[in-house]
């Protein structure tokens, strides 16, 4: 099974084959359904108190850290499911203040951010999904990479305010690349198994570029 925030190959791993049509499918649809529990939870908690939404965001990355080393029990079932989807909701009540300070501040930047974060999942996605090179060497240094960047980019923004430049860079580049090794595993290795492993790395790399790109537009 793949890895996809700090995890590797897992020896428990059921192989269920799956069209990689329907595989492609089934990821799309959980990622655009965590996206929608992400937004409505930003939405909810668009007016919550900067020290509640650090908690908040602190107990996404938690619920992430458990996802990810908890067992086969949060990668794979309706159990894991829910949890991905409450994970997603959690984050973005975290976020939620905070972008929508942006939004008051500045809501081109958080106009320009979407889009930009919507051109790069489509660039990166489709060309590690065409690509005949196996990269799924890569996924395991990504995904440690990715995580890490993911929680000091979630500290940085609720404790410090926006992130430097450099690092919001940083943070964009391997996020996008995580992108395209995840299409690209999906393509050559995935199993139905591996939806819901493979959407919350998709999930968690779409939030990175989101925040990454919105602190370089809105600090112009």
């Amino acid at each position: 099974m793949a890895d996809q925030l700090s995890t590797g190959a897992a020896p428990w791993a059921r192989s269920r084959s799956i069209s990689t049509g329907a595989l492609l499918g089934q990821v799309s649809f959980l990622v655009a359904i965590a996206l929608g529990f992400a937004a409505l939870g930003g939405f909810i908690g668009r007016d919550l108190e900067f020290g509640t939404a650090r908690i908040l965001s602190f107990a996404g990355i938690g619920m992430l850290l458990i996802g990810n080393f908890a067992g086969e029990r949060f990668r794979v079932g309706t159990f894991a499911l829910c949890w991905f989807f409450a994970t997603a909701t959690v984050i973005g009540l975290g976020i939620g203040p905070f972008v929508n300070a942006y939004i008051a501040i500045d809501p081109g930047s958080v106009t320009a951010a979407a889009g930009g974060t919507a051109l790069t999942v489509g660039a990166m996605g489709a060309f590690g999904f065409a690509t005949s090179k196996d990269l799924v060497r890569w996924m395991k240094p990504l995904s440690y990479l990715m995580f890490g960047l993911f929680a000091l980019s979630i500290v940085s923004l609720v404790l410090t305010g926006p992130m430097s430049p450099i690092l919001s860079l940083a943070i964009y580049g391997v996020s996008a690349l995580l992108i395209l090794v995840n299409f690209n595993y999906l393509r050559k290795h995935g199993t139905e198994d591996d939806a819901i492993l493979l959407a919350t790395g998709i999930f968690v790399s779409i939030i990175n570029i989101f925040l990454s790109l919105l602190n370089l537009f809105g600090n112009r």
